[in-house]
């Protein structure tokens, strides 16, 4: 088995995750976020179809459905459907042999440590979408906005390049910590509030 030191960064991203949609208010689905027209709902059916493609780009498979064309709708219970693609993942990832050196993702095999790092960005950056729109207090940490850092270093510029899937970077505040040039980093707002959008 893979050791889980290379993967904790993503363990702690499903966490945060699991938290945040957890703590959705039932009226809040329908919220926007800081994702351009994307509902609560649509980023949820997102992050969850991501997961599920990195799972099953180890296991073997794709995802049923679109990740940039997500639904905005709910099925059956969001939270139980999000712990099962969050499970696969992290089962997909624990099976890895101990020697595992380039994983396949979606975006390509990647070494294990920035493999677990992209899923964990996905994850983590979607979890603070969520969060903010739903007015929990539960932001990004920093520890966790440090480990995900190599991964962004490594994959953002080219995919916003590519693929256009990150809006451009913003400006980084003299006074941010890590967490908030992150965020900034991936295009997001760090004082995005639902009024502002």
């Amino acid at each position: 088995m893979a050791d889980t030191r290379s993967f904790e960064v993503l363990t702690r991203a499903h966490a945060y995750l699991g938290e945040v949609v957890a703590g959705v208010p039932a009226s809040a689905w329908g919220a926007a976020t800081p994702c351009g027209d994307w509902t609560v709902r649509q980023v949820l059916n997102h992050a969850r179809i991501d997961q599920q493609g990195y799972g099953l780009a180890i296991t073997g498979g794709r995802p049923d459905s679109d990740p940039f064309h997500p639904a905005d709708a709910l099925d059956g219970d969001p939270t139980g459907e999000l712990d099962k693609a969050l499970r696969q993942v992290a089962d997909a990832y624990a099976g890895l042999p101990s020697d595992a050196g380039r994983v396949p993702t979606p975006l390509g095999p990647l070494p294990l440590p920035l493999a677990a790092g992209a899923a964990a960005m996905d994850a983590a950056v979607h979890a603070w979408d969520v969060a903010v729109a739903t007015g929990q207090d539960r932001p990004l940490s920093a520890e966790l906005a440090e480990g995900i850092w190599p991964a962004a270093d490594h994959l953002v510029d080219r995919l916003r390049d590519a693929y256009r899937v990150f809006a451009p970077a913003l400006t980084v505040a003299p006074d941010y910590d890590r967490a908030e040039a992150l965020l900034a980093f991936l295009g997001r707002d760090p004082h995005w509030t639902p009024a502002s959008s």
